[in-house]
């Protein structure tokens, strides 16, 4: 794992990447080190297939059940309270456990609402309509796994907040021509997540 922030923080987020780019991404490095510098303690991790990877073998994808097991098996040794989730399959991935897992919030960096290429899945959103778990989904406007228009009409849980990241695609990057800009829209999810995970925090104990 990577760890950035301070080892008696308040509040621990753990992230998992997305299919197809380990957990050093400068997507993943951009929120954990800015999550670290606003007070939080920050792992990342790699599912088994990602690791593998850097020995060079090219891997596809963990079954699912290989994905939740690495999942719980992390977290287990995080003390509470932990905000779990990350970019796009791991913080889906976390979505489906976080429930049951007791943790004390989610935090979805592109949640992939649909697969490529727009094939739609009930098992990728069904349960986000019962969650239980504060959440925060951090989405692009026209993001082509879970644009604006796709993400209102779904049913979800009254538990999930969405952040709309101005024409931004799954890594929130918006056209030139829109006017915003990605470092705009990578700054602004960061002060989402920020607001949405400080009243998660521990309180802080007062010197006696």
């Amino acid at each position: 794992m990577i760890w950035n922030g301070p080892a008696k923080a308040g509040l621990t987020v753990v992230l998992a990447h997305g299919a197809g780019a380990p957990m050093d991404t400068p997507f993943m490095t951009f929120f954990a080190e800015g999550l670290a510098e606003n007070g939080f303690r920050v792992g990342r991790f790699e599912f088994p297939y990602m690791a593998a990877r850097r020995g060079g073998k090219r891997k596809p994808p963990d079954r699912e059940p290989v994905l939740l097991d690495t999942w719980r098996d992390v977290i287990s040794g995080v003390k509470a309270p932990v905000v779990i989730g990350g970019k796009s399959m791991g913080g889906r991935m976390a979505s489906l456990i976080a429930d049951a897992q007791g943790v004390a919030g989610l935090l979805c960096l592109g949640y992939p609402f649909v697969g490529m290429g727009g094939k739609e899945n009930p098992k990728r959103t069904a349960h986000l309509a019962t969650l239980e778990t504060p959440t925060l989904i951090c989405q692009g406007t026209r993001d082509p796994m879970g644009n604006a228009a796709f993400v209102k009409a779904l049913p979800l849980s009254r538990k999930i907040r969405l952040f709309w990241a101005e024409d931004g695609d799954h890594d929130l990057k918006p056209r030139k021509a829109s006017g915003f800009t990605h470092a705009q829209n990578l700054a602004a999810a960061l002060d989402a997540a920020v607001a949405f995970l400080e009243p998660l925090a521990a309180p802080k104990k007062r010197d006696r």
